[in-house]
């Protein structure tokens, strides 16, 4: 690596690939929601695993923020859904509203990888109310794949104080040349 990213891990059940992009991707754009219940679930049941192995838990779920024009088009945040059902799997308090999307951006989907870093340039704040000082938190969201939101959002809430950021997420894309 060029440099190590902010966040300290990622958790993914899964690489990003048949059958769980359909899922993902019909909890995501078509409202099917018990999709993104069950995928959850089972994140749920891996990081509980994680965490009986010594992993540490973190003191807060934080779903990454939605523009408000893609929070309109779509009529709901499926990190914030995905938040709200591992907080209550793991009971691990989620702070939805700690992290606001300050620009709306373009969507992250046609971008390459330095395009999305560019993208995401002060794209993201803290809410006046967030106490991230010392905390370990945990970032959730449905697909990490550059990892530019991720890494944007970490070095936002390490900035503020925070000890650790994690990151926890449904799917991970596959490295393009196959590596790890």
């Amino acid at each position: 690596l060029k440099q190590p990213p902010a966040f300290e891990q990622v958790h993914a059940a899964w690489a990003y690939g048949f059958p769980v992009d359909s899922l993902i991707v019909g909890f995501k754009h078509n409202s099917k929601w018990p999709y993104g219940r069950l995928l959850a679930e089972l994140l749920g049941q891996c990081l509980l695993d994680s965490f009986n192995c010594g992993q540490e838990r973190p003191d807060f779920l934080l779903p990454v923020p939605l523009s408000v024009q893609r929070l309109r088009q779509r009529g709901y945040n499926q990190a914030a859904m995905l938040s709200h059902w591992l907080s209550a799997r793991l009971n691990i308090p989620c702070r939805e509203h700690w992290l606001l999307r300050t620009q709306d951006t373009p969507t992250q989907q046609a971008l390459d990888a330095k395009a999305r870093k560019r993208n995401l340039l002060q794209a993201f704040g803290l809410s006046p109310g967030a106490q991230v000082q010392g905390l370990h938190l945990a970032l959730i969201d449905d697909v990490l794949t550059t990892g530019a939101t991720a890494e944007s959002l970490a070095r936002l809430l390490l900035k503020a104080g925070a000890r650790r950021v994690d990151v926890y997420c449904l799917a991970r894309t596959p490295k393009p040349d196959g590596a790890p």
